[in-house]
């Protein structure tokens, strides 16, 4: 079967890509392809040319900002995103709390946040994990106490991703402790980060760097209007986060990147035959990913993800680190003190976020092979 694009399709994705490349700044795109690290300015930045050309929430309802799309056009915006070393929408904002707000908010909730969400005017961090509840989720501790017009908050949150950037976090509370099942009880609340009480510390990684933190939460008062849809309600809004995560988590565009930027470095180095065979097979895998990513977004018009996106996301963490990982055997030992190393390290967690692939695995059993 040979999966074409429809010249309708196909002029959708020249328009992107002419976009990207010319409408957002050279310099960030530059620090991108070469896997710098960004500002959280530049990301601001980004996100911004993206947003006034209404190219930031491309899935978010048309009323606050989003686009009229089929899933496959989605997917062309995000591949070409990628391959133009466009910094993605932040996540957080774009495709996890936005919705959420989107499908699950009161109107206030919605006009007091969905536009400053979208043009990153607010940065917002997730509250998801603790130390005891990972991918056991529902284990969740952290306590949201009603007293009157407020919730009362205590417990601790970690691996929060860029948190030291962030302006406000979404939440996930138990504000029924008593609940006779533990994803019964739980809520979404959202907390203004200069609240006091809220304490961030940073957890360094293997690479050395901060990029994640753990935060800490001592008698803070929140508003109950903060509270988002109905009370005990928030693990149903949790799973509708954590599936819109996943999408565009294959990361084709990006591996496509890097790794003809890896077959440049080979042939810079005289070490193109000697790491060919990788190369091609890399090559051919990441052809059948795009193949399979495209098969999905073209049946993925009914507004619920595919089962099959559990297998990209399988496959394109796979993928992405096996990529970083030929990045550092090219560079050989002069890879051990260059930005390779970093990224090398750093792409270990991709197996682990959105859902671990073995959790992802499991999914696959139920949904796709009836087991």
């Amino acid at each position: 079967m040979r999966l074409q694009l429809s010249p309708e399709d196909q002029a959708f994705r020249e328009e992107m890509r002419e976009f990207f490349t010319t409408q957002v700044p050279e310099r960030i795109r530059s620090k991108v392809i070469a896997r710098e690290e960004l500002s959280k300015e530049e990301w601001v930045e980004s996100q911004q040319v993206l947003n006034a050309a209404g190219l930031a929430v491309p899935g978010w309802p048309v009323e606050w900002g989003g686009k009229d799309w089929t899933q496959l056009q989605r997917h062309i915006w995000h591949e070409e995103m990628q391959l133009a070393g466009v910094p993605q929408p932040l996540a957080f904002n774009a495709s996890m709390v936005g919705p959420v707000i989107a499908n699950f908010g009161s109107q206030e909730i919605k006009e007091r946040f969905l536009a400053k969400t979208a043009n990153l005017d607010i940065w917002w961090a997730q509250g998801f994990s603790e130390p005891d509840a990972g991918s056991d989720l529902a284990s969740l501790r952290t306590t949201a106490i009603r007293e009157g017009d407020e919730y009362v908050v205590n417990g601790q949150k970690t691996w929060t991703t860029l948190g030291q950037y962030g302006d406000w976090i979404f939440m996930l509370v138990r504000t029924d402790p008593k609940a006779e099942k533990k994803q019964q009880g739980i809520s979404f609340l959202l907390i203004d980060m200069t609240t006091p009480g809220v304490t961030v510390r940073p957890i360094q990684l293997i690479d050395g760097g901060f990029e994640v933190n753990e935060v800490f939460f001592e008698n803070v008062r929140v508003p109950v209007e903060n509270l988002v849809g109905e009370e005990n309600k928030g693990w149903t809004y949790a799973k509708f986060l954590l599936g819109n995560e996943r999408v565009g988590i294959a990361q084709v565009g990006a591996s496509k990147r890097n790794l003809a930027t890896a077959k440049e470095r080979a042939k810079e180095r005289g070490l193109l035959e000697r790491y060919a065979g990788r190369i091609v097979g890399l090559e051919n895998e990441l052809l059948a990913l795009e193949t399979t990513a495209l098969r999905v977004a073209a049946h993925s018009d009914a507004g619920k993800p595919h089962p099959a996106s559990s297998v990209l996301k399988i496959k394109g963490s796979q993928l992405t680190q096996a990529v970083s990982e030929l990045l550092m055997d090219i560079e050989g030992p002069a890879a051990l003190t260059s930005r390779d190393a970093r990224v090398f390290l750093n792409n270990r967690k991709v197996s682990i976020y959105g859902g671990s692939n073995e959790v992802q695995r499991t999914i696959i059993a139920g949904t796709i092979l009836g087991l």
